[in-house]
């Protein structure tokens, strides 16, 4: 059982999506907050796997509760949500340690296969959205971004196959049936990728693959 947490400010927000994510046998909503201080609290009281956190909110926005819960002892993932695909805050998100962003008003199957993906591993991106997330990646810190684009070069030609498959939302376990290899071998192949890229995680991994249109079909 995958159990969730709703942050958003939006009362409304809140109970359609408890209402969505509950009528999934396999997803429980533990815990709901309207802000970030309290998502802290409740992720601190309850073991959460996959958080979905707004991004404007009173208090504390969404991309400081992404920190601050990446930053707890058993921490959660984190999905991003927003209204607006422009969002200026949504890289920041991403790059404060989420591992999916989606927009509110994505098809509700997509929203439950994202938490699901996510919650083993996975990074979920909105496909609209990816080319403007590559974009303010290179236009936010260039140098990063030619350092990570150098690091595929480091790559042996099995992290770049597992890499392709990361890049187009495959979980470890998929990867490992695609690729005939065992879930911990591919766990390992990630670690060294993300350290090779110089990325701290698997959304910023896919985007550095994409950019360079480094994808598997």
């Amino acid at each position: 059982m995958i159990r969730t947490m709703i942050v958003d400010d939006d009362a409304l927000v809140r109970l359609g999506l408890a209402d969505l994510l509950d009528g999934d046998p396999g997803i429980e909503v533990v815990a709901q907050a309207p802000d970030g201080l309290k998502a802290i609290e409740q992720a601190t009281a309850h073991r959460i796997d996959v958080a979905l956190v707004d991004v404007r909110m009173p208090r504390m926005d969404g991309i400081t509760a992404t920190a601050r819960l990446r930053a707890l002892p058993h921490p959660p993932k984190v999905i991003t949500l927003t209204t607006f695909d422009l969002d200026e805050y949504v890289y920041n998100a991403l790059a404060a340690g989420a591992d999916g962003f989606l927009l509110k008003d994505t098809d509700p199957a997509e929203i439950l296969r994202a938490v699901h993906l996510v919650a083993v591993g996975s990074a979920m991106l909105h496909p609209t959205a990816a080319r403007r997330l590559i974009d303010r990646y290179h236009a936010t810190n260039q140098p990063q971004a030619t350092a990570a684009r150098a690091g595929l070069e480091r790559l042996t030609p099995r992290e770049r196959d597992v890499l392709a498959l990361l890049a187009r939302g495959d979980t470890n376990a998929d990867i490992a049936v695609h690729l005939a290899m065992r879930e911990s071998t591919i766990k390992a192949h990630v670690s060294r990728i993300l350290t090779a890229l110089e990325v701290t995680n698997r959304v910023q991994a896919a985007l550095v693959a994409r950019d360079v249109g480094f994808t598997s079909s």
